[in-house]
């Protein structure tokens, strides 16, 4: 085992430590635009209890169906890179990613786990300045 960590550390350059610094940058940029995206575009009644989440209601079921299959692949990749992200060491907001995931996925709970998130003091502040700084209003929970 202390050979393969020799191994590894003799090998690396500092062109592949450069390289490793920017694609961590870059998936740090790229998450932090995402999740911010729509967490600015959700309406600030998005975690009251009676707020409507019928996805793409006026299509046809083909079209539906397919969107609901795409939405929630989308939103297990999400999760799992939330996790990745939640590691220490890894740049990047893992449990913001890790909501968004969990707000695309059709799952049993999934609106009492998205309130039970998104009621920690400082997500929901950490979400209500993100979107003051868009001059967007802040969220409503129940």
């Amino acid at each position: 085992m202390f050979d393969w960590f020799s191994d590894f550390f003799s090998s690396l350059t500092l062109r592949s430590v450069l390289l490793g610094a920017l694609i961590s940058l870059l998936t740090l940029g790229v998450s932090l635009a995402i999740v911010s995206f729509v967490l600015v575009k959700i309406p600030p009644t998005y975690f009251q209890t009676g707020h409507s989440r019928d996805f793409l209601a006026d299509h046809p079921a083909v079209v539906r169906v397919l969107a609901i299959i795409g939405k929630n692949v989308l939103g297990l990749l999400l999760v799992a890179l939330g996790v990745v992200l939640s590691i220490p060491g890894v740049p990047g907001q893992g449990i913001l990613t890790i909501l968004l995931g969990i707000m695309l996925l059709d799952i049993p709970g999934r609106r009492r786990l998205e309130h039970w998130l998104v009621s920690r003091p400082k997500i929901l502040s950490s979400i209500n300045k993100l979107r003051q700084r868009f001059s967007k209003p802040a969220l409503v929970l129940d």
